[in-house]
């Protein structure tokens, strides 16, 4: 297996100019993606991930950064060479029924990519979409039937078939489970799973719910206001969360597992305040304006995301030696 990572974005920045201002969606975001492997994003809402999500695929251009996919230049291809490269790179959106036209049957909205890349056309377009729909638990009945004759299960699940069909190497899905119900839930991302194993394909699964994010996940890039503040294994930075926002985060779920129960809550009792605008963030750590424990040093310097043992943290309060060593970003109510 060649190890260069599939998908690599380097120091991504995206700003928005609107009548009030201009809006810092993203500032110096990194993150790579090796073959058959998932990356989970997590953060409030506005905390970057959807652009993130949106520049990887070059659906939206970043202000500054660099993009690279299976070892080539994604920012610098145009024409042929990007429609090539957009081949193997697929999206599955939030809204099952809604990213599905109303006036297109199945045929026409899975096979649409087949034909856009010339890939299949006539009965044999058919014969690929039958074995698409039957790849994710539906079938040659559905051919002819509209999006909203579907629950959003199943309509997600054809989402899924129209991603798959240009046979991708990477899939972003963007909140891809949080409409759907928790049953349901359980069976796309099974699906999902599934799919990964049997293909190789890689995820880029941004989520809200830190246990379908661990769930999914090999590596964790936690988000706030723009910036990655902790990235590391799925499971070892949602059981042991180091930087305080991701303590936020995981205080508020109770099923993530007792080693991370007791030193959660006092960091939920202790953070206050909403997410600051994105127009005009914080100086210094983003996050100091709700941190229990931020310091002076913190209102004034931005702490770069460096190693620790195990994953990269965004603060200056954890200790660089070892996950024992570290000071608890924790404070007593």
């Amino acid at each position: 297996m060649n190890g260069t990572p599939l998908f690599e974005a380097h120091d991504l920045v995206k700003h928005f100019r609107t009548g009030r201002g201009t809006v810092q969606a993203v500032n110096g975001v990194s993150l790579s993606i090796p073959r058959g492997r998932t990356v989970g994003l997590v953060g409030e809402s506005g905390s970057g991930k959807s652009t993130v999500a949106r520049l990887a695929l070059r659906l939206i251009e970043p202000t500054s950064g660099a993009l690279r996919f299976d070892g080539a230049d994604l920012g610098a291809a145009s024409g042929a060479a990007l429609r090539r490269l957009r081949r193997r790179m697929q999206i599955v959106f939030q809204d099952p029924v809604g990213s599905l036209n109303p006036r297109m049957t199945v045929l026409q909205a899975v096979g649409e990519p087949l034909v856009v890349h010339r890939m299949a056309r006539g009965q044999e377009l058919a014969d690929r979409v039958v074995e698409l729909l039957e790849r994710v638990g539906l079938g040659a009945r559905d051919l002819h039937r509209y999006a909203h004759q579907f629950s959003g299960g199943q309509a997600q699940r054809i989402g899924i078939a129209r991603a798959l069909a240009t046979g991708p190497d990477l899939i972003v899905c963007d909140e891809a489970v949080s409409a759907l119900d928790v049953s349901v839930q359980a069976q796309v991302l099974n699906l999902l799973r599934r799919l990964q194993a049997e293909s190789g394909i890689s995820y880029l699964f941004i989520a809200h719910d830190l246990n379908v994010v661990r769930y999914m996940s090999d590596e964790v890039c936690v988000m706030y206001l723009g910036e990655i503040v902790e990235r590391g294994d799925g499971d070892a930075v949602l059981r042991d969360p180091r930087h305080p926002y991701t303590r936020m985060l995981v205080s508020a779920v109770r099923d993530l597992g007792p080693s991370a129960a007791a030193a959660r809550r006092p960091v939920a009792e202790a953070v206050t305040g909403e997410v600051p605008s994105a127009i005009d963030p914080p100086d210094g750590c983003r996050f100091h304006t709700r941190c229990p424990v931020a310091e002076p040093e913190c209102h004034t310097e931005r702490p770069p995301l460096r190693t620790v043992p195990d994953r990269d943290v965004a603060c200056r309060l954890v200790d660089s030696r070892d996950s024992g060593d570290r000071r608890d970003p924790v404070v007593s109510p």
